[in-house]
């Protein structure tokens, strides 16, 4: 099947109680990792292209990486989104290059015109099929550059539930990534977190029935961060969301959770374990290899901290 847009993965999903991993992809072993996961365990996919995966990789490239995996899973629905486009003229490209699904990020912008660029968007890509995730309140941390609150003002600046309603309603967006004490990076926090779950649940009863996203939900996995450290890293003050907070998102309305900095970890570790126990090694394919399978089984588990295993056919 060709590459699908999210409404049923969200209908589905909001409806059944679980959430769509949405995992951002920016070379050929990345992806093959990821899709290898989502077949074995016959999963809905959600893959992302950021700004910064579209200048190293270029588009091209990235594109042809992804209807390769299409074409190859025909019976597992994949869903090709562009992650925090910034402005209309880079949505606009996007829905012209054959994504199916786009997010426009101006929540640092001013409420007022967070709507109107929102709304630009969100007319373009409707008339061409596409649909379209905005944000609304601010996350922390750093992902390429995109570059959020600090850690410790993070909690000042969460999703207002009573702005919701006029925002979806004035800009027609699909779906609406809110801001709930998350952040981008490896970097989240200094001590662990406790999540707005109430902000979820607001916003759940003022849109009944409307999906939710959360960004900067990787966890930082311990194992990739031992790793890491053993075989000459340095991130002993890294620190993600937890697997449970995901989880019990997952179960209300949040219908798609992004995943970048867990994928980057798994293939760096592993990457630095072959350089460490094998220094003559020089053949790409024997530390990509590696790689490659560390994300498909840190994926793997993920979908069961999402609760999306097994839901592939639901969602066609």
């Amino acid at each position: 099947m060709p590459l699908v847009d999210t409404k049923k993965m969200f209908e589905m999903a909001y409806k059944n109680g679980y959430a769509i991993g949405a995992f951002n992809v920016n070379n050929m072993e990345i992806t093959q990792g990821i899709v290898a996961a989502i077949v074995e365990e016959k999963a809905p996919l959600i893959l992302q292209v950021s700004r910064g995966a579209r200048s190293y990789a270029s588009m091209n490239y990235l594109k042809a990486i992804i209807d390769c995996a299409v074409a190859e899973n025909p019976d597992i629905p994949i869903c090709m989104h562009l992650d925090h486009g910034d402005t209309f003229e880079s949505c606009k490209q996007c829905v012209d290059d054959g994504f199916t699904s786009v997010m426009i990020d101006a929540s640092h912008s001013s409420f007022e015109d967070n709507i109107a660029l929102t709304k630009q968007v969100v007319d373009y890509a409707h008339a061409h099929g596409v649909v379209v995730e905005a944000e609304l309140g601010k996350l922390g941390g750093i992902e390429e550059d995109v570059v959020g609150v600090s850690a410790e003002d993070v909690m000042n600046h969460l999703t207002d539930p009573d702005q919701v309603v006029e925002f979806v309603e004035k800009t027609g967006c699909d779906s609406l990534a809110i801001a709930i004490g998350t952040s981008h990076g490896a970097y989240k926090f200094k001590t662990a977190p406790k999540l707005a779950i109430d902000v979820v649940e607001k916003v759940e009863v003022k849109l009944p029935g409307f999906p939710l996203v959360m960004h900067g939900s990787s966890s930082v996995l311990k194992e990739f961060k031992d790793l890491i450290n053993k075989y000459g890293g340095d991130m002993p003050d890294a620190m993600g969301v937890p697997e449970d907070a995901i989880s019990e998102a997952a179960k209300k309305a949040v219908c798609k959770v992004n995943i970048d900095t867990d994928l980057r970890m798994a293939l760096t570790a592993k990457i630095r374990q072959v350089f460490c126990e094998t220094p003559a090694e020089f053949d790409p394919r024997k530390y990509l290899g590696p790689g490659r399978q560390a994300i498909k089984d840190m994926v793997k588990h993920k979908l069961h901290v999402l609760g999306c295993a097994g839901k592939a056919d639901e969602c066609l």
